[in-house]
């Protein structure tokens, strides 16, 4: 179901305390660098970049929270940057997040900065559709691999079809009391915010997301990113 239109300034939150233990050993996973900059930059300027976005707050690791902040002062961004400490859980750090936005902002999207390379229009629609009305707003696109149900034993239980199956990016986009409430009610373990809104029994909707913003976890996804980026920035 859809709200009234939001009217409100839009913060972005960009929950980076994690360790990302699947890249290897080494510096925080938001602060590997992707072609000599670190991740959280590129994800941050890809949030700033929107002409919707006036604010993105980082959940920084705790001790590398001054070091986040040196990273950030930059005044090509087109929206205005925090940073603050994150916790010990993905939720955590949101929440920590939220805590502290001013009274105006009533759009919030939350982004992985794991997903460093999200295009602007991407973040542009995921916000307008929260400020056009609907509650929460995740950016999708279509699963491409034969998806099979297993069981523990490593069983084939059957294949599942595709057709209406969707991979769900960030950021997701929601209406900002709806996300405190989110915070504030839902203990079990979910892995993104839409999750936490869906066991409310909130209705999501759904915008188009884009084949770069994928999740970088591993060491090829690195190579994959720089390649990106190296072709961005030959255009």
């Amino acid at each position: 179901m859809s709200q009234p239109p939001a009217h409100g300034r839009v913060a972005a939150l960009v929950p980076a305390a994690g360790r990302g233990e699947r890249l290897g050993p080494g510096a925080p996973k938001a602060l590997r660098e992707l072609a000599g900059t670190p991740m959280l930059v590129h994800a941050v300027k890809a949030l700033a970049g929107s002409p919707l976005v006036d604010l993105v707050v980082v959940a920084a690791p705790a001790q590398s929270v001054e070091q986040v902040r040196s990273f950030l002062i930059d005044p090509e961004f087109g929206a205005e940057v925090a940073v603050v400490a994150g916790g010990d859980t993905r939720s955590e750090s949101v929440a920590r997040a939220l805590i502290g936005l001013p009274d105006d902002v009533d759009v919030v999207l939350v982004h992985d900065a794991a997903r460093p390379l999200v295009p602007v229009e991407v973040v542009t629609a995921v916000a307008s559709a929260v400020r056009e009305g609907h509650q929460a707003v995740i950016p999708v696109v279509p699963v491409v691999d034969t998806i099979k149900s297993v069981d523990d034993d490593g069983r084939i239980l059957g294949t599942i079809p595709r057709a209406g199956l969707r991979a769900t990016q960030t950021p997701q986009g929601f209406n900002r009391e709806l996300l405190q409430r989110a915070h504030a009610e839902v203990d079990e373990a979910v892995t993104d915010d839409a999750g936490m809104v869906e066991s409310l029994g909130v209705e999501i909707h759904a915008v188009e997301g884009h084949e770069e913003s994928f999740k970088v976890t591993r060491p090829i996804d690195v190579v994959l990113a720089e390649s990106v980026i190296a072709k961005r920035r030959s255009r």
